[in-house]
């Protein structure tokens, strides 16, 4: 007979694993450290011995966020032997298949909007982080270009920021219609404008 070895999440990755549900499911203003004490069964002793703050809780889980994405997006763009359409609608599926239950139906968006002008590295943290996904695009359209797979005189970096506009703003809107459709179906179109 053998026994599983599994370790037990750390009182931290319990506390951020429900912080950050509570914090895209209500939002982070409303979220009371007590609220999040309750939900985790964590003390608050015990929080505040990771966290300082609940500021200092919230800039953990952008990190850590953001940090999850960035490795699902390298490991994306990194897929070469796909073409580029293959992996531009991976990175879109990526990003509708990692989502919760966040208000704004993106957590970067609910994050964003979720927090006050004093939370401003946050903001900047979310900004950069769109920076590197229309970046990853970008890449990802030059060698589309180069493989003949769309439009030569296509603008990369204009193109690149619509996509990734296209697909937040549709990630919102299939959130906020109930549509499931809806991101296919603006995938579908965008691969069509490209060729």
């Amino acid at each position: 007979m053998t026994t599983t070895n599994r370790k037990r999440p750390s009182n931290r990755d319990v506390v951020i694993r429900v912080a950050t549900a509570l914090f895209l499911e209500k939002g982070y203003q409303i979220t009371s450290m007590d609220e999040i004490v309750a939900a985790s069964k964590v003390s608050k002793t015990n929080i505040y011995y990771h966290f300082k703050s609940k500021e200092e809780l919230l800039s953990a889980i952008v990190e850590g966020i953001v940090a999850h994405y960035d490795r699902l997006i390298g490991e994306t763009v990194g897929q070469t032997q796909l073409s580029a359409t293959e992996r531009i609608e991976r990175f879109a599926a990526l990003l509708t298949d990692n989502q919760t239950d966040s208000l704004g139906g993106c957590p970067f968006l609910t994050l964003y909007v979720q927090t006050s002008r004093e939370q401003e590295w946050v903001r900047e943290e979310i900004g950069r982080f769109f920076r590197k996904q229309i970046g990853a695009v970008e890449h990802l359209l030059r060698e589309g270009v180069a493989r003949e797979e769309f439009n030569s005189r296509l603008p990369v970096p204009q193109t690149a920021a619509l996509i990734v506009s296209a697909i937040e703003g549709a990630l919102f809107l299939q959130h906020t219609r109930q549509d499931s459709t809806l991101l296919s179906d603006t995938l579908h179109t965008l691969a069509n404008l490209l060729k």
